[in-house]
């Protein structure tokens, strides 16, 4: 039991690695880890301090706000970890050389990790999407909930989460439902049958769109007339809201409801393509097809 002393000192100074004029021990190993734990739970709750007792308080955004304190996060991480280092008598001015040749190495093996890195900074600096935006990117369609360095959080309607890389947003064309102003115009096509009065029509729909609660009254509904088809008018609703660009789906099907509904109770016909077939009884010594006249 003596001995107990010397042996775990023994073990505490024994050599791992031989990094330039200095080694790197059990001890220093020990005490690296500790330290940069010490960093992350310490980053955590100073970032969460900064976010809800400094930022809160200015007139910043809070998409802003939670950029800077991510960044923040993020420098003080950094900054720990190079304290780290040094705490556990590691030489990074060895390392040059070797991290150099290790730097390319990773380069080529890392590419999509660090364009993902990079492209999260872009996000959190430039902010062309934000938390709590309607984003559609790569067929990917959802809320953004979390913004980190390597990827984006978006839940769908379905309340399905998607991971999607932060190059996406940056290489790819995104459609941002929510960024700068709110309100989104939907587009409702309607199809009536020749014959159908197109200003009782463009009074009927856009009493049905100014009935919904989340339509906007300004800028107001308005129907267009967007041409003749084969077998019907063709119009457009146009609506305003910006309540429901998170929701769009459940917009579109309740004005195709009331819609539908307006258009049944004025005797209004919703057309279908119909084909009349004419035979004709052929002359003798003559065969003659079937010919089938298209009508609306």
């Amino acid at each position: 039991m003596a001995n107990t002393p010397a042996l775990l000192d023994q073990i505490l100074q024994f050599p791992l690695l031989h990094l330039g004029g200095g080694e790197l021990t059990v001890l220093n190993l020990l005490k690296l880890v500790a330290w940069l734990l010490a960093v992350v739970l310490i980053e955590r709750g100073l970032r969460k301090w900064v976010l809800a007792r400094l930022l809160v308080r200015t007139q910043l955004q809070p998409a802003s706000q939670f950029a800077i304190a991510r960044i923040f996060g993020y420098s003080f991480i950094a900054f720990g970890s190079y304290l780290g280092l040094q705490f556990a008598g590691i030489d990074l001015s060895s390392l040059a050389l070797l991290a150099g040749a290790i730097g390319v190495g990773l380069g080529f093996g890392l590419q999509n990790i660090i364009s993902n890195f990079v492209s999260g900074i872009i996000i959190l600096v430039e902010r062309p999407i934000t938390l709590g935006d309607r984003v559609e990117v790569g067929g990917v369609e959802g809320r953004v909930t979390k913004i980190s360095l390597r990827s984006t959080t978006v839940v769908t309607n379905d309340n399905i989460t998607i991971i999607v890389p932060n190059s996406d947003f940056i290489t790819s064309r995104v459609t941002n439902w929510s960024h700068g102003d709110p309100k989104v115009r939907f587009r409702i096509p309607v199809g009536v049958a020749y014959g159908t009065d197109p200003e009782m029509l463009r009074k009927l729909l856009v009493g049905v769109a100014r009935q919904h609660p989340l339509v906007l009254a300004a800028p107001e509904p308005e129907l267009r007339f967007t041409g003749f088809g084969e077998s019907s008018l063709d119009f457009q609703l146009l609506v305003w809201t910006q309540e429901l660009s998170h929701r769009p789906g459940r917009l579109r099907s309740d004005l195709y409801f009331a819609i539908e509904a307006a258009l049944r109770a004025n005797k209004i016909e919703i057309p279908f393509p119909q084909r009349d077939v004419h035979i004709r009884t052929p002359d003798a010594g003559h065969h003659q097809p079937p010919t089938i006249d298209s009508e609306p």
